[in-house]
């Protein structure tokens, strides 16, 4: 029943969120306020939802439900409770619920802010979070399900959500458990942690799209990101200093992690945020620098979704990144798709980001924040040679 409940849940969500990205886009084409604030309502939903689909597979972890999949291949009986649930990011599947079930608490919590001097950015805030959402979602959903059970069928043991024509469903006494490694309290909070930090950067990224669209050459999504961003780079900071600890407790790699690869994949857009922060300061103060924060917040974005993609897709070798999986063609292809539609858009719209003013001394501020941004962007350049 907690299966059913929970994968239910999971497809209402992507529902509802193709819902939200159609109701939003309608609605601003068709002038109908009755329409985005439908769809701002389903975005307002989805936490909920998806808040259903984790506790369901939480419950299932905590009382020993082995016979699915997920469960037996990241828990076991000589498991203490907090290490069960948090497995519920130890795997492939479960990891990929937990980053949608944070992203929907960032894109539910934007709507709960008052939009009555910003309406013309609200219906594609709506659409481009939704939409980074639902593809998640979408892969949780059809390729990375963490509800399928093990079944016994005359061809042999099978995995699927349903009963196969013949099937028995089968009940192992123990399962497999979390590998060794991460038997650690730094899982605890250094996952969630980075997930954090990855998410909440798509919330500026969202902001930073919507004014392109609509336009806007002022700096209102600075203003309405910018704690969004601090979050961000707060959070994603602290996992990779808790990161850092834990490879040393457990690995032993020198007090640091060592060029860990997984680590790396956190660092690169982390390197880019922290230049966009840099920039961000001078274009809200000064008007200028507004072609190059557009440019770095989408270096950011594409920089966390292909670090996500790289710990998933089976392409890098580390002790927390996840085996080899079928989503890595679509996950390839997503983030081919936001590359270009980004950079298409801020073509589109370079000359709307032209500053007001120039630099006019090699040794200002803002002199000095650039300078900065070349050094945070020639250390990231050289950070996928470690690979």
């Amino acid at each position: 029943m907690a299966a059913d409940i929970g994968f239910g849940s999971l497809l209402i969500t992507l529902v509802v969120s193709i819902y939200g990205i159609g109701a939003a886009f309608y609605g601003e084409q068709k002038k109908q306020k009755a329409w985005v604030l439908s769809a701002k309502r389903a975005m307002t939903l989805v936490f909920p939802l998806l808040t259903i689909s984790v506790g369901s597979l939480v419950y299932l972890l905590l009382t020993n439900r082995f016979e699915f999949e997920y469960v037996a291949k990241v828990s076991s009986l000589s498991m203490p409770d907090y290490l069960k649930i948090t497995a519920l990011w130890g795997g492939q599947a479960g990891s990929l619920l937990f980053w949608s079930w944070l992203l929907a608490g960032f894109t539910s919590a934007v709507t709960l802010r008052k939009w009555d001097r910003d309406q013309d950015l609200l219906p594609w805030v709506i659409v481009i979070s939704l939409a980074t959402l639902a593809f998640f979602v979408l892969l949780n959903t059809f390729f990375e399900n963490p509800f399928v059970s093990y079944w016994q069928t005359s061809e042999g043991i099978t995995t699927a959500f349903s009963r196969p024509p013949g099937g028995i469903q089968l009940f192992p006494r123990d399962g497999s458990g979390l590998n060794p490694l991460l038997r650690h309290p730094g899982m605890i909070i250094h996952p969630p942690m980075q997930y954090l930090g990855f998410v909440a950067f798509i919330i500026p990224y969202a902001f930073a799209m919507a004014s392109l669209i609509t336009r806007r050459a002022d700096d209102r999504w600075i203003q309405l990101s910018r704690r969004w961003t601090l979050w961000a780079w707060l959070f994603l900071s602290l996992g990779l200093v808790l990161g850092a600890r834990w490879a040393y407790d457990v690995l032993g790699w020198g007090g640091y992690w060592g060029w860990d690869p997984v680590e790396i994949s956190a660092l690169m857009p982390w390197l880019a945020g922290t230049a966009f922060l840099h920039t961000v300061l001078i274009q809200e103060k000064r008007g200028m620098f507004k072609q190059l924060t557009m440019v770095l917040i989408i270096l950011t974005y594409n920089l966390v979704i292909f670090g996500t993609f790289l710990t998933r897709s089976g392409l890098l070798s580390s002790v927390h990144a996840f085996s080899k999986s079928s989503i890595g063609p679509i996950f390839l292809g997503f983030i081919a798709l936001n590359l270009i539609g980004s950079l298409w858009l801020l073509n589109k719209r370079w000359s709307y980001l032209k500053s007001r003013q120039v630099l006019t001394s090699f040794f200002s501020k803002e002199s000095l924040i650039i300078i900065s941004v070349v050094l945070l962007l020639g250390i990231l350049s050289d950070v996928p040679k470690n690979f």
